[in-house]
C-alpha cells in the first residue's frame, strides 16, 4: 500500500491511499455497500426500543411513561460509547474494534430480549447502544481512504445507510413487534448486528499506520482543544447543531400534535408513526448531496441545506392545521438535514489530521444541538402549543447559521 498524495498541513485533508491489486477498499464497490449496510443495522439499535415501549410496558405491567425512559437510556448509552470508543479510530485497529463492538452489542441485545424486568432491560440497552458506535468508526475510515474527488459521495453513502437504519427501526421495528412480540425484535437485531458487523470487520482493509496505545480518556481530553484549534471543524459543528436542533424540536414533538384527541388530527399512535417514512427522503437526498459537495464544495451545499430547513419551519407552523403543509415541511426538513449532514461531516473529516477525533467532536456537537432543542420543545409545547415548538426550531436555525458566519469572519480576520 502506498501513499500517492501527501497530507496537506493546512487543510488536514486525508491522504488518498492506493490499495494493492485485488484488495477491497472502502473507496467504492461491494465493500462500500457492506459498510453502508453495517451502518444501517447498527444505527437502528439506538432507536429500536422507541416503537416497542407500549408492548414493553404492557408486558412488565408498567405505565407507558414508566417504560418511556428506556428510549432515553438508549441515547445515553450511545453518547457514552461515542466518547469512549469513536476517538479510538485514530489509533486502534479498526477491524478488531468493529468486530468486538458488534459482538458486544449482539450479546447485549440478546440480554435485552431475555430481560425479566425494566431495570435489566435498561442495563442491556445501555450496553448495546454504547457498543453501537460502529458507524462513527466507519465514516472516518471511508473519508480517509476514498479518492478526494469522490470523498463526499462515499461519505454520503454511509450516512444514507445510517438514516435508513433509523427509519427502519422506527417503522419496521414496530410492525415486527406487533407480529412476533418485542423480544423477537431484540433477538433479530442481535443476529443482524453480529452477522453484518463481523462480515464488515473481516472485509475491512488491514491497517498500515503505526500502531499506538489507545487511551480513550486521553482522546476525550483532547477534543476541546481540537475544536478550538480548527475553524473549519467549529463551523461544521455549529452549522449541524443548528440543523439537527431544528429537526429534533419538530420531529420529536410531532407525535403530540398528530395524536392529540382534541387537536386537528387525532391519529392513532400507529398511524402517527407512519410519518417516520418521510425519513426515507434522507436516503434519496444523501447520494445527490455527496455529488453536489464534490462538485460545488461543502459551503454551497450547507447554504442550500439551511434554505430548505428555514423554508420548512413556516410549513410546519401552517401544518398545525393543514396536513399538506405538514407533509411538505417533513420532506424539506429531511432534505435539509441530510444535505447538511453530508456537507458538514465531510468538512469536519477533512478539517484536521485526526479524522476520528474530529468526527467525534462533530457528532457530539450535533447531538448537543439536537438534545437541547428537544429538551426545550416539550415545555414550549406545553406552554405555547405547536407554535412554540416551531419557534424553538426557528431559533436553532438562526443560531446555527449565525454561529457559522461568526466562524467564517474569524477565519477571514
Amino acid at each position: 500500500m502506498t501513499v500517492t498524495q501527501s497530507q496537506s498541513p493546512t487543510t488536514g485533508t486525508p491522504p488518498h491511499i492506493d490499495q494493492p491489486a485485488g484488495r477491497a477498499t472502502p473507496g467504492g464497490g461491494p465493500l462500500l455497500a457492506v459498510i453502508a449496510l453495517c451502518t444501517a443495522v447498527t444505527a437502528a439499535n439506538i432507536y429500536l426500543a422507541a416503537p416497542l415501549l407500549g408492548l414493553i410496558a404492557r408486558d412488565f405491567g408498567a405505565s407507558p411513561s414508566g417504560a418511556g425512559w428506556i428510549a432515553s437510556i438508549a441515547q445515553l448509552g450511545y453518547a457514552i460509547g461515542l466518547l469512549l470508543f469513536a476517538p479510538l479510530g485514530d489509533t486502534a485497529d479498526r477491524r478488531r474494534l468493529v468486530g468486538v463492538l458488534a459482538a458486544v452489542a449482539g450479546v447485549a441485545l440478546v440480554a435485552a430480549g431475555l430481560a425479566p424486568g425494566l431495570p435489566a432491560l435498561a442495563a442491556a440497552v445501555l450496553v448495546a447502544c454504547a457498543a453501537t458506535v460502529v458507524p462513527q468508526l466507519l465514516v472516518p475510515l471511508v473519508a480517509e481512504r476514498a479518492p478526494a474527488e469522490r470523498r463526499a459521495r462515499h461519505v454520503a453513502a454511509v450516512v444514507a445507510g445510517l438514516f435508513t437504519g433509523i427509519v427502519a427501526a422506527r417503522v419496521l421495528g414496530g410492525l415486527a413487534a406487533q407480529a412476533f412480540g418485542w423480544r423477537a425484535v431484540f433477538f433479530g437485531a442481535a443476529a443482524l448486528t453480529v452477522l453484518v458487523g463481523l462480515l464488515t470487520a473481516a472485509l475491512l482493509p488491514a491497517e498500515t499506520r503505526p500502531r499506538k496505545a489507545a487511551n480513550p480518556f486521553k482522546a476525550i481530553a483532547g477534543l476541546p482543544g481540537l475544536f478550538a484549534s480548527s475553524a473549519g471543524l467549529r463551523a461544521a459543528c455549529l452549522r449541524q447543531a443548528g440543523l439537527f436542533g431544528a429537526w429534533s424540536a419538530l420531529w420529536t414533538t410531532l407525535t403530540l400534535l398528530l395524536t392529540d384527541a382534541d387537536g386537528p388530527y387525532g391519529l392513532s399512535l400507529g398511524a402517527a408513526g407512519m410519518f417516520g417514512l418521510f425519513g426515507l427522503v434522507s436516503t434519496v437526498v444523501g447520494p445527490a448531496s455527496g455529488t453536489l459537495v464534490d462538485r460545488f464544495g461543502a459551503p454551497r451545499v450547507v447554504t442550500a441545506a439551511y434554505a430548505l430547513t428555514a423554508a420548512s419551519v413556516p410549513l410546519f407552523l401552517l401544518g398545525g392545521h393543514a396536513l399538506w403543509a405538514l407533509c411538505a415541511g417533513a420532506v424539506l426538513i429531511h432534505a435539509g438535514l441530510m444535505a447538511g449532514q453530508v456537507a458538514n461531516q465531510t468538512r469536519a473529516l477533512s478539517a484536521t489530521d485526526k479524522p476520528a477525533a474530529a468526527n467525534t467532536t462533530y457528532v457530539v456537537a450535533a447531538f448537543i444541538g439536537g438534545a437541547s432543542a428537544s429538551a426545550l420543545a416539550g415545555p414550549a409545547h406545553d406552554h405555547w402549543g405547536w407554535p412554540g415548538v416551531c419557534a424553538i426550531a426557528a431559533a436553532w436555525v438562526a443560531a446555527g447559521w449565525l454561529g457559522g458566519l461568526l466562524v467564517a469572519r474569524e477565519r477571514r480576520g
